[in-house]
């Protein structure tokens, strides 16, 4: 069973009178959303999908963690933004001048990547819901319960915990409503006012029901709006999920603090860049966005990607020649009769629809190894492959050429080949006699109007230059025979198919080429 399936079986059973089930997930716009994000979101969008499957009524809920405080400044934002560190994320400038706030322009750019995904979460803005007033019962509650709340947390920590420490212990965090930063010590508590002290050097009484800038401690503030919502399921990265983690803690909190059962919770593992072995990070600099892997693999592509895996198995996602695997990959599930698939992949399948295909698509590989031959022309694309056989409809075409260029020119331009401008005389002499005499017959079979043979029967005839007996050795030297080639053509060991790249060349110059 698809673990999607699994997750939404075990809510279906654990709460078999619920018309809705609340399912969340959240992220703190600290910086560019990355694709090891995504996993976050990707991973309840997937059960909301199964249980929905079920016949059964969902809110999918996203949480943008704004009235965060601002720790540390991305590679990509201007240093200067370091005199914000301890603000809310809702009260920054926008660091590129587009967005009322900072919190806005990185929610806008992922919430915008999104609606290539086909879903789209009712997203709940954490400052909003702060700065209206509707937690300050449950603040004041959290506050009433401050020592319950000590206790839950120290048994989870390493250090000793002590009376004195348990009385001067507040779960909330204070900006101040002079400098905005939350660089503030508690002071007391009484008569449902908190008194603060700030290192700037203003204090005040806060009056708890009236207040717009006291937050909830994290361990605190999340089983609290687990309550409110009435969230039945939600996953965390594997920093959250160890014996001493926040949902542990998070769910004693909930139901000893807020009398409220823990929604069943999913771990999911990191995902790092190719090379790296590091888990992505919005404020390191680590990560790829979505919108960028956007530019190179279609939504079906990517969703595949992440529903294919257990969400507790760490996986990389590079843009080499992971590229080409990835979408041979999912192309041939694709396109292979459902009775020959593994039922979890067929379900990984499912949930990787955005919208059906209203035509069909060229695979990206023939595509990418056609492209730099033809100057990156999709009308020469099509051609090349109706010529093949293959038929397609020009925005089939065009849409599958738009990435695969992309992909070369930034992320793979090696592979950016080109064909020779004169016959490589000096390969061609490193050739043994037989070598030789095989690219010979190659010419020859073109002369003799294989060109113009179907695919299978020219292909038939180009197998045959190599025939011996032996299948192994005969396997070997057709596979010599096409590096020659493409080594004498394109000075490059590999390239496209030998009729694609027959057709992309054209007979008279590719007889140029390999006529000795």
């Amino acid at each position: 069973m698809h673990w999607a399936y699994r997750i939404a079986e075990i809510l279906i059973r654990k709460h078999p009178g619920r018309e809705t089930f609340v399912c969340a997930s959240g992220i703190s716009p600290s910086g560019s959303v990355h694709i090891g994000n995504f996993r976050e979101v990707v991973t309840t969008y997937f059960v909301v999908r199964a249980l929905q499957q079920l016949g059964k009524e969902t809110r999918f809920i996203f949480s943008w963690d704004d009235f965060d405080r601002f720790r540390k400044v991305p590679k990509n934002v201007d240093s200067s933004f370091e005199r914000y560190i301890g603000m809310p994320y809702s009260e920054i400038p926008c660091p590129f001048g587009c967005h009322n706030s900072y919190a806005e322009h990185f929610e806008k750019e992922f919430e915008q990547s999104l609606i290539a995904f086909g879903f789209m979460p009712e997203f709940i803005y954490q400052n909003k819901e702060y700065t209206s007033k509707r937690y300050n019962t449950n603040i004041l509650h959290a506050l009433k319960e401050r020592k319950r709340v000590y206790d839950i947390l120290m048994k989870y920590k390493t250090g000793e915990a002590s009376e004195e420490d348990r009385e001067r212990f507040y779960p909330v965090n204070i900006y101040c409503e002079n400098c905005r930063k939350d660089t503030v010590t508690v002071t007391g508590f009484e008569n449902e006012r908190v008194d603060y002290q700030c290192s700037c050097g203003h204090a005040n009484k806060v009056e708890v029901l009236e207040a717009t800038n006291v937050k909830l401690n994290w361990k605190v503030d999340w089983p609290m709006r687990w309550m409110l919502e009435d969230v039945v399921f939600e996953p965390g990265g594997r920093d959250h999920s160890s014996e001493t983690g926040s949902f542990k803690v998070s769910s004693e909190m909930v139901s000893t603090v807020f009398n409220q059962e823990a929604p069943h919770y999913e771990p999911y593992d990191f995902i790092s860049i190719k090379g790296t072995g590091e888990k992505m990070s919005s404020s390191s600099g680590n990560n790829i966005t979505p919108a960028e892997l956007l530019k190179v693999y279609t939504p079906d592509v990517i969703l595949f990607m992440f529903a294919k895996y257990n969400t507790n198995a760490a996986f990389h996602i590079g843009l080499d020649e992971d590229v080409i695997r990835n979408y041979t990959e999912y192309e041939r599930f694709r396109d292979a009769e459902p009775a020959h698939l593994k039922e979890e992949i067929k379900v990984a399948l499912d949930l990787s629809v955005v919208t059906p295909r209203p035509f069909k698509s060229p695979k990206f590989a023939q595509v990418a190894s056609i492209l730099p031959l033809v100057n990156f022309d999709a009308y020469i694309v099509r051609d090349v492959l109706n010529r093949t056989g293959e038929a397609y409809t020009l925005e089939a075409v065009q849409e599958v050429c738009e990435r695969a260029q992309y992909w070369l020119r930034n992320w793979c331009p090696e592979k950016v080949i080109t064909i020779n401008n004169n016959k490589n005389l000096k390969y061609y002499e490193t050739l043994t006699a037989q070598e030789q005499m095989w690219v010979s017959r190659f010419v020859k079979i073109m002369e003799e109007g294989g060109f113009e043979l179907s695919e299978e029967s020219f292909m038939r005839k180009v197998y045959d230059i190599c025939h011996v007996d032996d299948p192994k050795e005969k396997r070997n030297n057709q596979k010599r025979l096409f590096t020659i080639i493409y080594e004498l053509v394109l000075n490059n060991n590999s390239g496209p198919r030998i009729p694609l790249l027959v057709h992309s060349i054209g007979r008279e110059r590719l007889k140029a080429l390999l006529d000795f």
